[in-house]
């Protein structure tokens, strides 16, 4: 028993020391932060008052959305994307072809937690700047947002399950950079389907229904849309519960295929390493 109890708190100690490192390590290249966090803020603001334009010219409706839910709906959907949204499958390619590689092959902890670290680093530290710019946002924009008090509860255990989804699947979508030279078209492919499927674009329920069924089946959906529409409300308990075993569904299918998936690529980069 002490044996295990000295393992995690040598576990925790290495998850400590790595986080203080990245967090030193983001606060050098603030700039940097700062235009990332521009573009995140950016984009939901534009496809925002790109809604409400259309909602203006219906008549002040589109859909099931009036100005109120527009504005509520992107801006909670800006929080949730930032919470759960990572980079590090656009990274992948540069770190198999210059070597990033090699050094952490031979280090007993899986690559994974370092990122995962760096992730919450970054976020740790542009939350900050984020949430008095989306108070400010609210205060223009006027949202509409009145969520059961149920849902909420239930909405900080779905965003962090979406950010468990979203990281495990697209670190394991980023390991095609091991079999394949260039992942640009692919990532960008990947793009198009989170901006559509994850209700980034606009509200899934504004979608042909065709579109809404393939949703239903991706992964995307569990990334962003649903803690997003859990926390307005838009939700009843038993659809709660299926987005709940969705993600679940899914971080145990992204683990999985990220574990098998390291496993040959590892392999393979060390022997044409070699």
């Amino acid at each position: 028993m002490n044996g295990s109890h000295g393992a995690i708190r040598g576990f925790a100690d290495i998850y400590r020391t790595l986080f203080a490192l990245e967090l030193s390590g983001m606060l050098q290249y603030r700039a940097a932060v700062v235009i990332w966090l521009f573009g995140l803020v950016l984009q939901p603001v534009v496809y925002m008052v790109v809604w409400l334009t259309v909602a203006e010219s219906k008549g002040g409706q589109v859909g099931d959305f009036d100005p109120g839910g527009i504005a509520a709906y992107f801006l909670v959907m800006m929080l949730v994307n930032h919470v759960t949204f990572t980079w590090h499958m656009f990274e992948m390619g540069w770190r198999v072809r210059s070597g990033f590689y090699n050094a952490l092959l031979v280090q007993p902890l899986h690559p994974w937690h370092r990122d995962l670290l760096q992730n919450l680093a970054y976020k740790v530290i542009t939350l900050v700047v984020l949430i008095p710019a989306t108070l400010l946002l609210a205060w223009h924009f006027e949202p509409t947002l009145h969520p059961p008090l149920w849902a909420a509860l239930v909405f900080l255990p779905a965003l962090v399950l979406a950010f468990l989804t979203r990281f495990l699947f697209e670190w394991a979508a980023g390991l095609l950079a091991f079999w394949i030279t260039d992942t640009s078209g692919l990532n960008n492919l990947y793009m198009a389907f989170m901006l559509t499927f994850a209700g980034r674009l606009a509200p899934l329920s504004l979608l042909p229904e065709t579109l809404q069924t393939m949703a239903a089946w991706l992964p995307f959906q569990w990334m962003v849309a649903f803690p997003v529409e859990l926390l307005m409300g838009r939700l009843s308990p038993d659809e709660a519960i299926h987005g709940i075993g969705m993600q679940l569904l899914w971080i145990v299918i992204g683990f999985g295929v990220m574990q098998l998936s390291w496993t040959r690529a590892s392999k393979r980069y060390a022997a044409v390493g070699a």
